[in-house]
């Protein structure tokens, strides 16, 4: 041990074990030590004693203080500091891993992917630090450790002790404080004060590097490196690295702008805008450099202390300023073998804990996650289910099963009880008396089921004749005589928000252009274009006493049926899942049988329901837009061109082409889902195919073009229906009592056709007849299965099943299949938000069309806001007259 590691391991006895030196800086030596006190591997920085020796202990001490409550998993903790035998000490942490600049010195560059990661992640350690007033001025690679792959920034807030100790200008010291290569402009020419912006601009250098394999600015010394950052542009990193998205390059150029006033506004802007495929475009990049709503989360978080945690209830206001003034928000991350599968969430009636649909293994669950608790469980017994809502009292789940009908479980253990065949499409409440409210299907109205399990009934009906297509999402509003209740209509924002008497029936509608509400407090909460808003509500008067004010506007919603992401306990906390990754721009790719893909489109979209031209070349795919539209698009990937066929401002979705490819058949919401069609390249009109009062989906032809087949919803169940290819003459083809069949898909050959049904207790795909379907049909798949497609000349037949591909050969002239095969996992891949078809197949069977999820298999997250009402409350105009 050296003289200095001697003299230092005496002054620490009784408090640390200094065992060895670990490695140095230019500011530090750092040791490797035991706190014998916690039983806990150390590592302790002792500043250099030239550096000690101008600083003087008493003011380093003091001003380190303020870095010590510093709280965010990505900011590596301050210990202990303090002054022995002439050195000065702080403690942080040993994490066993690597710096980045370790895994920049061993690989150069890294994957865009895990570059933005890495700088998304520093970006939320940074704005919850700048949030409490400390700028870290000295960000670098060498500074960002690597726990398992999970940055951690280190030597949070010295640098500004050590300036603050030295009077505000670190060249009073005769060192210079930040490495050349990440100084801002600002900061090279030893301004004395910096903003956050130039934290920005260092971790944009970072970025930069992690990129394109070197920082912005190189040269052989210190001085021509901050002469270069404080005259030159640098390079933009599509320059050096073609494949860096656009958007990406954008956000990294103004990161690096010479001004702070031209940077990002904070670190969270800047990580926006690395998330954000449109910023750099003129499209929505507002709210992410400025307060651009002034009534919104966004303009709030002025006040805000950022915090992104596994457990909410860890969160406490920090810094200056009184709890009701700080809005806290937390990020709170699911199981990695779990995906959210439906935007709804519920508190449960304490708010103690929430309940939300997952998938996990292609399988739909009710999870249950408390808000005091770092676990989350799926619930058992709710396999199939979906939309859950909680009893008053805690004891029981509510879900809607969608083979099994409105059920129950016990929260505690037990078995899973069925209490009507028809499920709860949009979810429900339950009033103190057992009571269940929900809307049974996509066609009805509010219905009541009493506890003593009596026939459901009827609480409101649609009127069909106004445009309205069903009543959904009823909430028991406070006092338990009335329900609130979205009255959906096509377009969306034609919908209204009706309140009904339990008493009288007597309807009365609350509000026009919003969906999904919720009445917490003195307030009504409601959706409306992926933005939450709230207006103030006369619970006596059953009416809104003022405008409205936006409380966030990046909101997850589904645009069928208005279901929103949201929730607002009774405590004030409220829940939500953003739209910008609940449908986050994905990539279409191309898969071989193997599972591994290639890109199919250059450019990331929100991508949905592909479907392939008979000749391959050209591909016919959903587009949706922020808030509630959907088009129907041709895509030419061997021209690179595009043709929009659908611009009617509704959802049109779900395409199919014509065996010779001239036309495009698709869904349209008018406000049913029903059946249209329109020339390949917009030359004509559109077409009704089929248009009446039943949904429609799965739509294709026979090989000769002469027929369509399709599936209908008639009379809650799914059936399968033919007609003439013109959509004339449609009639019932095949249909299974008290059962759902659907997916058809003709043969090549035309002699046989495949569908999905349930009647063997669960979704598998068989092969009939065809046109002569009341022959033998056989069961393909014996361990689930839909969405079959034929491939191989009518010789194979592949089809999902839960995550998985799956395929069979199959005899044309016997009709004998074999035995299933999986083909790869699609788990990286994204399913569509309609519950229709997602993918598709080359006729050879060797490439699969999917579409990719996003590099962090987005949505998993959730966040969660507490201390904001009192915010509300401010923002919220003087009541007048609605």
């Amino acid at each position: 041990m050296s003289d200095v590691a001697a003299r230092l391991a005496k002054a620490l006895e009784g408090r640390y074990r200094v065992e060895r030196e670990l490695g140095q800086g230019g500011m530090a030596t750092v040791y490797l030590a035991e706190d014998l006190k916690h039983k806990r591997r150390v590592a302790v920085k002792l500043l250099k004693p030239e550096l000690a020796a101008v600083l003087g202990a008493e003011r380093f001490l003091q001003e380190i203080t303020t870095t010590a409550s510093l709280q965010h998993p990505h900011i590596l903790p301050l210990f202990d500091s303090g002054s022995a035998d002439g050195f000065l000490f702080y403690v942080m942490p040993f994490i066993d891993g690597e710096t980045l600049r370790d895994k920049l010195n061993r690989e150069s560059l890294l994957p865009v992917d895990e570059a933005i990661r890495i700088a998304t992640e520093v970006a939320d350690a940074l704005d919850y630090a700048h949030r409490q007033g400390v700028i870290h001025r000295d960000i670098k690679p060498e500074n960002i450790l690597l726990h398992d792959g999970r940055p951690m920034v280190a030597d949070f807030g010295i640098a500004l002790a050590l300036s603050a100790a030295a009077g505000g200008r670190m060249t009073e010291t005769g060192l210079s404080l930040g490495t050349p290569h990440y100084m801002s402009p600002e900061q090279a020419t030893a301004e004395k004060e910096l903003s956050a912006r130039s934290d920005v601009y260092s971790l944009g250098s970072v970025l930069y590097e992690m990129l394109t394999g070197n920082p912005p600015h190189v040269g052989a010394t210190a001085q021509q490196i901050i002469m270069k950052i404080v005259t030159e542009e640098a390079a933009p990193v599509t320059s050096v690295r073609k494949s860096v998205p656009p958007h990406v390059a954008a956000a990294v150029a103004q990161s690096l702008q010479k001004l702070p006033a031209d940077r990002f506004v904070s670190a969270a802007a800047f990580s926006e805008a690395l998330h954000n495929p449109s910023f750099g475009a003129g499209v929505g990049t507002t709210t992410l450099v400025g307060p651009a709503r002034r009534g919104s989360l966004v303009a709030w978080g002025v006040a805000a202390v950022a915090v992104v945690v596994a457990g909410a209830m860890l969160l406490r206001p920090r810094g200056g300023g009184s709890a009701d003034e700080q809005v806290v928000s937390a990020t709170i991350e699911l199981p990695t073998d779990v995906e959210l599968d439906n935007p709804q969430i519920r508190f449960s009636a304490d708010g103690s804990r929430f309940f939300v649909t997952v998938r996990r293994n292609g399988v739909q669950y009710a999870m249950e996650r408390p808000l005091d608790a770092a676990d989350a469980r799926v619930v058992p017994g709710t396999e199939d289910g979906q939309i859950p809502f909680a009893s008053p009292d805690g004891q029981w789940l509510f879900f809607g099963a969608v083979s099994g009908g409105l059920s129950k479980v016990p929260l505690a253990g037990g078995p899973t009880v069925v209490l009507a065949p028809t499920t709860a499409s949009t979810g429900g409440d339950v009033g103190a008396d057992g009571t269940v409210y929900y809307s049974r299907d996509y066609q009805s109205g509010v219905w009541r089921l009493r506890p003593d399990n009596s026939q459901p009934e009827a609480v409101t009906t649609p009127d069909s004749v106004t445009g309205e297509l069903g009543h959904w999402s009823p909430r028991l509003l406070p006092g338990g005589r009335q329900v609130i209740y979205t009255a959906f209509r096509v377009p969306i924002d034609s919908s209204r928000i009706e309140v009904v008497s339990l008493e009288t029936g007597q309807r009365k509608v609350v509000l026009v252009g919003g969906v999904f509400p919720s009445v917490v407090g003195k307030y009504l909460f409601y959706a409306r274009n992926e933005v939450l808003l709230a207006a103030p509500f006369d619970l006596r008067k059953l009416q809104v006493s003022g405008p409205s004010v936006a409380v966030l506007d990046d909101l997850a919603m589904r645009s069928q049926d208005g279901v929103a992401g949201y929730a607002v306990s009774g405590r004030g906390t409220l829940i939500y899942l953003s739209a910008s990754e609940y449908d986050a721009p994905a990539d279409l790719v191309w898969v071989d049988r193997q599972g591994r893909d290639t890109p199919a489109l250059p450019e990331s979209g929100r991508y949905h329901e592909p479907a392939i031209a008979p000749e391959g070349r050209r591909i016919a795919l959903t587009v949706t837009a922020k808030g509630e539209t959907a088009d129907v698009w041709v895509y030419d990937l061997v021209r690179g061109t595009r043709t929009r066929l659908t611009s009617g401002g509704g959802i049109d979705f779900g395409s199919g082409w014509s065996p010779d490819g001239k036309t495009v058949h698709y869904q349209s919401e008018r406000p049913v889902f029903d059946l249209y069609s329109r020339a390949a390249d917009a030359s004509g009109p559109v077409t009704p195919l089929v248009a009446d009062g039943e949904d429609k989906s799965d739509a294709g032809f026979t090989p000769d073009g002469q027929f369509m087949v399709f599936s209908r919803f008639v009379a809650l169940e799914w059936q399968i229906w033919w007609a003439l290819a013109d959509g004339t003459n449609p009639e019932l083809l095949l249909k299974t009592a008290g059962d759902n069949v659907s997916g058809p898909a003709i043969s090549p050959d035309g002699r046989w056709m495949a569908f999905h049904s349930g009647e063997l207790g669960r979704s598998e795909v068989h092969v009939v007849p065809y046109p002569e379907v009341t022959g033998a049909r056989q069961a393909v798949s014996n361990a689930g299965g839909s969405e079959a497609r034929w491939t191989r000349a009518g010789r194979e037949l592949v089809w999902r099943n839960g995550a998985d591909f799956v395929s069979a050969s199959f005899n044309p002239t016997t009709g004998e299949a074999g035995h299933p095969t999986t083909l790869f996992s699609g788990r990286d891949y994204l399913f569509s938000p309609r519950q229709t078809r997602n993918w598709d197949v080359t006729p050879d069977g060797e490439r699969f069309l999917l579409i990719r999820r996003p590099a962090e298999r987005a949505p998993r997250k959730i966040r969660i806001v507490t201390n904001w009402m009192a915010q509300l409350e401010r923002q919220m105009p003087s009541a007048t007259n609605p």
